[in-house]
């Protein structure tokens, strides 16, 4: 199933989406469900149970509305956590090839993550505004999971039973200011945590199973800036699976329902990899396309306006230094 948040009157509703409709499932349960998809998310997989016997639902019922009228927020607007892996060998070795360096070979030993702003999410069709002083933004192509059941020192074998469902999740990224801080050798931080995109929906993890290629899922990864394909990938070629994560994030720490794991950006998912002479550094105005099968598309654009920043910000197809750590 397709979870959504959304925006109804002056606050935020959990939905289902069904074909062109969301169902309130707060007011469709007559309140046994709770508004909350964070206290959803905790109930597990009673809460689950109780949705998958509520049936289809028609336009004009009770809790209904209109995908097309709906006002979507991110599906989880403030988790409970996020921390972001470093999963995709391609994105890895080719970033670090630009600099001249090779993948150090303490990336194979284990997965490595770090904690980003899980109070600054941004939803579908939002606009994102980068840092006032950034000049070289970026989108990063990722696909993120949630946590579902707590637990600690989860052994690989069982994290999926751990992990709720999934959605695309866009790390943006201030290139310029995460080069001069990640100098320090510590960070990402602040060329971070001024926005991270969720959505459109959060997709249970039983709705991937058709997809699913061994310990893996065969599910194509694209993204585009005003309408230009600049990115392909695919989520079975991740290096270090979401159990491979799990387990790591849960050494010695107690991982809790809405908790977000990214995977880290796809190979060829961000400018940084594919290079300036691909295409310029994002600018206001611009609109980033990520799609990933089996879990949507999700927009956002870039806050402000073309005309604003033309003088500013590198032109298309200008071959602008890049020397900078990535993540």
């Amino acid at each position: 199933m397709k979870l959504v948040s959304f925006q109804k009157e002056n606050e935020v509703r959990t939905g289902l989406i069904q074909h062109d409709l969301v169902i309130d499932l707060y007011e469709a349960t007559d309140g046994k469900l709770p508004k909350d998809i964070l206290a959803l998310i905790g109930r597990g997989g009673g809460a689950l149970e109780t949705i998958a016997d509520l049936g289809p639902f028609s336009q004009g019922g009770k809790g209904v509305i209109l995908l097309e009228d709906a006002t979507l927020k991110a599906p989880i607007p403030i988790p409970v956590s996020i921390r972001d892996f470093y999963a995709f060998e391609e994105h890895v070795r080719t970033a670090r090839r630009k600099r001249g360096l090779d993948v150090v070979p303490e990336w194979y030993d284990v997965p490595v993550f770090y904690f980003t702003n899980h109070l600054a999410v941004k939803g579908p069709d939002e606009a994102v505004a980068g840092p006032a002083e950034c000049e070289w933004l970026d989108y990063e192509l990722e696909i993120a999971c949630v946590i579902g059941k707590e637990g600690r020192n989860i052994a690989k074998e069982d994290a999926e039973d751990h992990i709720f469902g999934y959605f695309i999740m866009n790390d943006w990224s201030a290139r310029d200011i995460q080069k001069h801080e990640m100098k320090v050798g510590l960070g990402p931080a602040k060329g971070k945590d001024f926005a991270t995109s969720f959505g459109p929906y959060l997709v249970t993890k039983d709705e991937l199973e058709t997809r699913r290629s061994g310990d893996r899922f065969d599910m194509k990864m694209t993204a585009k800036v005003n309408g230009k394909l600049l990115s392909e990938g695919n989520f079975k070629d991740i290096h270090y699976t979401f159990a491979d994560m799990i387990e790591r994030a849960s050494k010695d720490v107690t991982l809790y329902p809405g908790e977000v794991i990214g995977s880290g950006t796809v190979g060829t998912g961000c400018i940084l990899e594919l290079g300036t002479e691909t295409h310029r550094w994002l600018r206001a105005g611009d609109e980033v396309e990520l799609e990933i099968e089996g879990l949507g598309v999700l927009r956002n654009t870039v806050a402000g306006t073309r005309e604003e920043e033309k003088d500013v910000l590198p032109q298309n197809g200008e071959n602008t230094t890049q020397t900078s750590h990535h993540v």
